[in-house]
């Protein structure tokens, strides 16, 4: 059976400054993957280039069989994205926030209905449809987001960072809601995250980035016992195959988006 995502080869340089360093990489229909790795790695302009916000300076990127390059409008249409900011309107609701997305894609208006309240029962939102943002928590913010993004019925999703800024109970909504996603809609799932606790619970395979390159590939567990360690983690794996240590403060600029997301989400 033939990859829903296939990456070969891939590079992206801006200017002298090689961020995407001839990564090659595929993902299975219906798998969740995992794409990890520090700040600056690379995860989020590989993510850029195959959502074709930004070209590749050379590769291929193939999704669902088809050139992402030559075929940008179908592949939109194939894709669901959630990034790392916010795209949930505070000052409306739930049920508001998924009529305008709805509208936006020109749903007609009995299907954009059901299709609305598919999503909110779906993400278990549907008691808080009526309730403004404001008052969500952070994690059923979130799964707003995500339910967004899955209004057209994407046969992939990508998220940048999904769970950033939110405490353990959130970032396990989040991840429940992902696996039904998976499960219930037969979704492709493609993570960026720095919580290695994360990807090793939740993807049958992941990617460590570093400098722009894959520095390995595989299972978490295949990973882990590769390190010939008891009770090794994925972190273990992350330091020993680039040398590093994560750094989970971010940069000035991260620091300042996360906090004010998460005044935001209060």
């Amino acid at each position: 059976m033939r990859p829903m995502i296939e990456v070969e080869d891939l590079v992206k340089r801006f200017g002298d400054k090689v961020a995407v360093d001839h990564i090659t990489f595929s993902i299975q229909e219906g798998e969740a993957f995992g794409l990890l790795g520090p700040n600056g790695a690379g995860k989020t302009t590989t993510i850029r280039m195959l959502i074709t916000l930004i070209p590749p300076t050379s590769g291929q990127m193939r999704i669902a069989g088809l050139d992402v390059q030559r075929h940008k409008m179908v592949i939109r249409r194939l894709l669901g994205y959630v990034s790392q900011s916010l795209s949930a309107d505070s000052t409306l609701t739930g049920y508001e926030n998924l009529l305008v997305v709805a509208k936006l894609l020109g749903f007609p208006r009995q299907e954009r209905e059901r299709r609305i309240w598919e999503v909110l029962e779906l993400l278990n939102l549907r008691d808080a449809a009526h309730s403004l943002v404001r008052t969500y928590s952070g994690g059923m913010v979130r799964r707003l987001e995500i339910g967004q993004a899955i209004l057209h019925r994407p046969r992939i999703l990508i998220l940048d960072e999904p769970t950033i800024g939110l405490d353990p109970t959130a970032r396990r909504s989040v991840w429940e809601a992902l696996e039904l996603l998976r499960n219930q809609e037969q979704i492709t799932l493609l993570v960026t995250t720095h919580y290695m606790e994360e990807a090793d619970a939740y993807c049958q395979r992941v990617a460590i980035m570093d400098q722009g390159r894959i520095a390995a590939i595989g299972e978490p567990a295949a990973l882990k016992a590769s390190l010939n360690r008891p009770g090794a983690t994925l972190e273990d794996v992350f330091t020993s195959v680039t040398g590093n240590t994560l750094e989970s403060g971010g940069s000035y600029r991260e620091v300042r988006q996360l906090r004010r997301r998460a005044q935001r989400f209060g």
